[in-house]
């Protein structure tokens, strides 16, 4: 895709696409709106988060400083401290995760009853 076409999300070519789907995953959001609060070691972020392994954290950490929305800073010292926290970049999308945080977070009784409605269709 050239760099000066304008990017579409319906395109499956386009790199917004791929961005779009970073942010859908499962434990993105919560690892974003996790590190909203300043910096944090794996552990922290482990705990807050609670249920994601080790393995699944870690390869979501990786991405999304890939994605240059995360960045991981070591200090050396013994033992090695690692902290995580969100770039300027990465503060930039947590206003749209904090929006889905409350609308998630205030419509939940709605989505139970839809649910328990189609379940009981069968």
């Amino acid at each position: 895709m050239d760099s000066h076409e304008p990017f579409d999300v319906f395109m499956q070519e386009c790199p917004s696409r791929e961005i779009m789907q970073r942010l859908g995953d499962k434990w993105t959001p919560l690892v974003l709106l996790a590190l909203a609060g300043g910096p944090q070691r794996f552990s922290a972020l482990r705990e807050r988060i609670g249920a994601v392994t080790p393995k699944v954290l870690t390869n979501t950490l990786r991405n999304l400083e890939r994605d240059g929305l995360v960045q991981r800073t070591v200090f050396a010292q013994v033992p090695v401290r690692v902290d995580y926290e969100l770039t300027d970049l990465g503060q930039g999308i947590l206003e749209p995760m904090e929006f889905l945080r409350l609308w998630s977070e205030e419509h939940v009784p709605k989505v139970l009853a839809a649910r328990e409605r189609f379940d009981a269709r069968g």
